[in-house]
């Protein structure tokens, strides 16, 4: 998924989820390149800990997300890691599906690269390299590898004529980060509101239920405080240019305080395409009179 901000693999990767990027897996094409950056700072009790950047680029049927951040500050003791996410996808039917991912991560775990591909949904091919999981977790069965999405992909929110409407938050994202495979179950809570660079309005926010599948250990006791637990929201903004929602702000609770990851930039801007030139006509002498 994204990089590690917080005190366990789990709720790192849930993190990177909830501070993921967000086109919309019903959204139409953008009528021509748009990209979207934002910057999060991430803080607990009100005290900064790290940092998340992100992108999206899509144009046409095509996306790409890419996210790093890092742990900083005085916690960065307690909330260990760093990393980077890329994503890519094609946008069709009225679906965002990725055909692969790639992860970057150094955390309690140690380092290790994860690369993924996947064929309509399903996972293809995974590799990880670097620092081997834990071998006491909970296994990943290949019936738990239908329908699932990369942690940046299922964090794109589809939207039709309402972006507000609490239909968009009725969903369940089924994620699998390589190593993980977890969902997060979405419902509307209320709708609120943010003023930040780049965008000043209303915000969408669901409220979010984890649910471990597999991948992580039966004992984790942060896996067994966050599960079932609804009290961890995420905050959705339109982005201009296309009918996608993408996240502006995450609370989360934790063993050693509420986690808040929070955009204090979200800067959409369209991508010039310069204007193809009409081909020139050829020019072509005249033919010289036949001689007789």
């Amino acid at each position: 998924m994204n990089a590690r901000f917080t005190p366990g693999p789990m709720t790192c990767k849930v993190l990177l989820a909830c501070a993921g990027i967000v086109l919309g897996a019903g959204a139409r094409a953008a009528e021509q390149p748009v990209t979207l950056a934002a910057h999060f700072v991430i803080s607990m009790t009100h005290v900064r800990v790290g940092e998340l950047i992100w992108a999206v680029s899509f144009a046409d049927t095509t996306y790409l997300a890419s996210a790093n951040g890092k742990a900083a500050g005085v916690f960065s003791v307690l909330v260990k890691g760093e990393g980077s996410v890329t994503t890519h996808g094609t946008m069709a039917n009225g679906q965002l599906t990725p055909t692969s991912a790639r992860s970057d991560v150094s955390d309690e775990d140690g380092a290790y690269d994860v690369r993924m591909t996947f064929d309509n949904g399903d996972l293809k091919h995974v590799e990880n390299h670097g620092a081997p999981p834990p071998k006491d977790l909970v296994r990943v069965l290949p019936d738990y590898l239908h329908n699932v999405e990369d942690p940046l992909s299922a964090m794109l929110i589809p939207y039709g004529e309402k972006a507000f409407a609490p239909a968009n938050c009725a969903k369940t994202l089924r994620i699998f980060d390589g190593r993980r495979r977890y969902d997060l179950a979405l419902s509307y809570k209320r709708i609120d509101s943010v003023k930040i660079s780049g965008y000043a309005g209303k915000a969408l926010v669901c409220n979010v239920v984890l649910h471990p599948i597999a991948g992580y250990k039966v004992d984790s006791l942060l896996v067994r405080y966050l599960a079932g637990k609804t009290d961890l929201e995420m905050w959705f903004a339109p982005v201009a240019g296309v009918a996608v929602m993408a996240p502006v702000r995450a609370l989360m609770p934790t063993l050693i305080g509420t986690m808040d990851i929070n955009a204090d930039e979200f800067a959409e801007r369209k991508v010039a395409v310069a204007p193809v030139a009409p081909p020139k006509p050829v020019e072509v002498a005249p033919l010289a009179p036949p001689k007789l």
